[in-house]
């Protein structure tokens, strides 16, 4: 009782400093407020999103273009390099292309039985390595069915219990069991923990020591059609490099078409909807499907460099603490297989979210006096590459974590007008609520979690790395309410936007959007930084989080 007590007189204390802290804000920042505007945002959402840019892909012609353009718009503003004397943090990536004439050839484990049947790449499969090496394979990997894959204490759930797959292939469920049962006592029932993501579910299967890593493709528990996989496994893959060349990785990563896995089920004489729906339940058992899995990646590697793009506006009284906002830059690029439009423009995603980064510039230097804390504006390579950019400065940081006192992603704009209410993804893990509740009031809007726990947003953006590293980290959304139409309208226009343009040449900037949510939205982040900013507070995790322990023990150990 007296724990719960002290948790509450802290939010308590933290409401208060936010409340009294958008009151002042209300009076010192209204030029800084206005100086946000939605001809801006949209011209310069329209210039990332044009095809003069190519569709930002890292390390590319488009990608210089982008972070040129970025360097250009932070110095007009006023803004400092925020790395030393440079706008720039390099990220050294690897670039891996695979042959996509590869194939995946599944047989019986038993000589003489039934032919083996082979599975295209693209349409039935896509697989890729992580490992920098010329050629990767399975050869006769035998196959076992390991559920979904998850080793989690807490939770008592473990998929690999007494099970050996060092060398073998193991195919995974995406999500995790609290999908299936919508039983708040498996999990988080609804809601993807990152157990679920399928991140997760290779480096698992890389810590029990397999060779193949297939996860199995639903739309549903996924939150994307195979389209979006598709277009993401096919071509060149970046990602970072450990020192052992990533060979720590499963030789073999991919995914698998849910047709694809219900034949290769068959072929094991074995119902695969019946082992999903075992395979939610306590005491679930992994199942040999007396399968073997082949296939050789032939790798094209190329070593580069990406890059944030990284600007300070510094505090005046405490400028070696810091409020970072990130967005970004990154989109797909170009096609050269596809006929016709060809370029990836990723207007909403995230030329939206990287022209408000500019626009939150803007407005802190219309500040008379600056904020006391520093402010870090963050604009990320290769998060559709994997969280690339976000993942290597929460790695490599330019400012000290234990010195960051949160950050702010944003990703993916509204661009269908006022809403009522204000979107977090991640509502409830942090003290970070009540900046943002405090904000959203003075605006007349409500808070709300995010609407669909179930499709893991919150483990799928820029904040996530920051919190993994123990940072308080929040990602506002836009709403679901809109002010003129209702929910159901929002709806449709989210799911139509998904269905049609997400992660496809479709996401073009269209001058008919409505950018005064986002504007409202861009204004509220800019209170949240701004409260966060003048004030002595760390935010910290809420209790029962799984990123608490870190940042508590960070800055333990920084007040040694």
């Amino acid at each position: 009782m007296i724990k719960k007590i002290g948790q509450l007189i802290v939010s308590l204390l933290i409401f208060a400093a936010a409340f009294f802290a958008c009151q002042k804000a209300g009076n010192e920042t209204e030029s800084a407020l206005i100086s946000i505007s939605a001809e801006t945002l949209a011209k310069n959402t329209q210039i990332l999103a044009s095809d003069e840019f190519e569709g930002r892909f890292p390390a590319s012609a488009g990608e210089e273009k982008t972070v040129a353009f970025l360097e250009a718009e932070f110095r007009k503003l006023g803004l400092h390099p925020g790395n030393g004397d440079d706008f720039f943090q390099d990220v050294p990536m690897v670039e891996i292309t695979a042959d996509p004439e590869m194939k995946l050839t599944v047989a019986k484990t038993k000589a003489g039985a039934s032919p083996p049947a082979a599975f295209a790449f693209g349409n039935e499969f896509v697989a890729a390595t992580m490992r920098v090496v010329p050629e990767a394979s399975l050869k006769k990997s035998e196959m076992i069915f390991v559920g979904y894959g998850i080793v989690a204490p807490e939770y008592h759930w473990n998929d690999y219990q007494g099970l050996d797959v060092k060398g073998k292939t193991v195919v995974i469920l995406i999500n995790d069991p609290g999908f299936v049962t919508d039983d708040p006592a498996f999990f988080e029932g609804k809601t993807m923990t990152y157990y679920g993501r399928w991140t997760y579910k290779y480096e698992e299967a890389a810590r029990q020591g397999a060779a193949g890593a297939l996860i199995v493709h639903e739309t549903e528990p996924a939150a994307y059609g195979w389209g979006v996989v598709e277009k993401g496994w096919s071509g060149p893959k970046f990602s970072l490099v450990d020192n052992d060349n990533n060979l720590s990785r499963c030789a073999v990563e991919g995914w698998m078409q849910s047709a694809t896995t219900r034949q290769i089920f068959e072929m094991a004489d074995l119902k695969f909807d019946e082992l999903k729906n075992a395979a939610a339940r306590p005491g679930f058992k992994p199942i040999p499907l007396g399968l073997e899995a082949s296939v050789v990646l032939k790798n094209n590697i190329r070593q580069s460099v990406s890059r944030n793009v990284v600007a300070l506006l510094p505090g005046k009284t405490r400028p070696d603490e810091y409020v970072i906002y990130v967005s970004h830059w990154d989109h797909f690029g170009l096609d050269p297989k596809l006929k016709g439009d060809n370029i990836y423009n990723g207007a909403r995603d995230n030329a939206t979210g990287t022209a408000g980064l500019i626009e939150l510039g803007r407005a802190f230097k219309k500040l008379k006096t600056p904020p006391s804390r520093s402010i870090v504006f963050l604009a990320v390579t290769g998060e559709e590459q994997g969280l690339i950019g976000s993942g290597y400065y929460a790695d490599n940081p330019i400012y000290p974590s234990t010195k960051t006192a949160a950050v702010i992603n944003m990703d993916s704009l509204n661009v269908y007008g006022k809403m009522k209410d204000v979107t977090v993804v991640g509502y409830g893990k942090s003290e970070l609520d009540a900046y943002v509740e405090a904000a959203a009031g003075e605006q007349g809007r409500i808070v709300r979690p995010d609407p669909a726990p179930e499709k893991g947003g919150y483990f799928r953006s820029d904040h996530f790395p920051f919190a993994k590293q123990g940072i308080p980290a929040i990602y506002i959304g836009s709403g679901i309410d809109s002010v003129e139409h209702g929910k159901e309208w929002t709806k449709k226009k989210v799911e139509q936007y998904t269905a049609e343009r997400y992660h496809k040449p479709t996401d073009e900037f269209d001058p008919g959007w409505d950018f005064s949510g986002a504007i409202d939205d861009v204004r509220l982040m800019f209170k949240v930084g701004y409260a966060l900013s003048n004030e002595s507070l760390f935010p910290n995790w809420k209790e029962g989080t799984s990123f608490k322990a870190k940042r508590d023990a960070d800055m333990a150990a920084a007040k040694k």
